[in-house]
């Protein structure tokens, strides 16, 4: 029988438990990125933990972001161990989880998109919400960047630019449930991160101030995907509303593709919202096309 266990913080022993539960879905799913050391992913921090074990193993887990995202919803996040999948565990987890959340509007990714998320989340009243894309390319020959006039490109420098970007970015995604609420306590946190690398960090700059930028992000190898090579991703590429039309998205993501290329790697990944036509049509010109999708559902 499953026993359900909530927790405002996890100690030491479910802490291990719970990496090696996320390693096992890594190995199987090649996702989520956890490392075999130090914290968990930081969407796993904070908010309230979820246990379920089968004979006292555990078998599923879930995490439950009661701060929200930028609109307020509830998100959580929930794995069942590869070995014990299909016994129920990722549905009374997900009962759980909507109890747990009472009125509050609740979104559940489903990374990947499996038939077996859409049932669940059928079985307890939740409907597909929003898909995250995954896209992806084969390095290539890509052109060099063309800048709208007067706009320079420069990387970022840390201690000195943190606030600017931080203004563009909120200011570029407003409407996005994430990406908008990034802080400059959270942007000069990600900078001691052992992948932080300023020299692929793109800003756009026209009369001395930013007003776009391109952030990339280099992936370490994973002997399931890519043919077990590092893997670049074009991280985020924000522009300032106020300088949007003119080319310079598609430009720093150029200048950006090409410092991934430069690096040696031989594929590039990214994120965008299945509902973002004008820059999936972006993407695809650059010779992106789809490689999973992620879902969120809600009520």
């Amino acid at each position: 029988m499953l026993n359900l266990v909530w927790a405002d913080e996890l100690d030491e022993t479910a802490v291990r438990e719970v990496r090696e539960l996320l390693l096992a879905a890594r190995r199987a799913d090649g996702r989520p990125e956890v490392d075999a050391e130090g914290p968990l992913p930081g969407e796993f921090s904070g908010g309230l933990h979820l246990l379920g074990r089968l004979d006292g193993r555990l078998a599923g887990y879930a995490h439950l972001d009661t701060a929200g995202d930028s609109f307020g919803r509830q998100v959580a996040e929930l794995i069942v161990h590869p070995e014990l999948r299909r016994r129920g565990v990722g549905t009374r987890l997900t009962e759980a989880l909507v109890a747990k959340a009472g009125t509050a509007e609740l979104r559940v990714w489903a990374h990947g998109d499996h038939p077996a998320a859409a049932r669940i989340a059928g079985h307890v009243g939740l409907r597909r919400a929003r898909e995250l894309l995954v896209l992806h390319t084969e390095v290539r020959d890509w052109p060099e960047p063309s800048l709208p006039g007067g706009v320079a490109l420069r990387t970022f420098v840390p201690g000195q630019d943190e606030q600017a970007v931080i203004d563009v970015n909120a200011r570029a995604f407003d409407w996005h449930p994430e990406q908008g609420a990034l802080t400059v306590a959270e942007l000069r946190a990600t900078e001691a991160e052992d992948w932080f690398d300023p020299a692929g960090f793109f800003l756009a700059e026209r009369d001395g101030r930013v007003i776009g930028f391109h952030w990339t992000k280099v992936h370490p190898a994973d002997p399931n995907q890519f043919d077990g090579e590092p893997v670049g991703e074009v991280y985020v590429v924000g522009v300032d509303p106020a300088a949007q039309g003119g080319g310079l998205g598609k430009a720093l993501t150029l200048a950006g593709l090409r410092h991934l290329r430069d690096r040696g790697l031989k594929h590039v990944i990214l994120y965008v919202e299945g509902d973002n036509a004008p820059a999936l049509a972006v993407y695809q010109r650059l010779g992106f096309t789809r490689f999973a999708v992620d879902v969120q559902y809600g009520r």
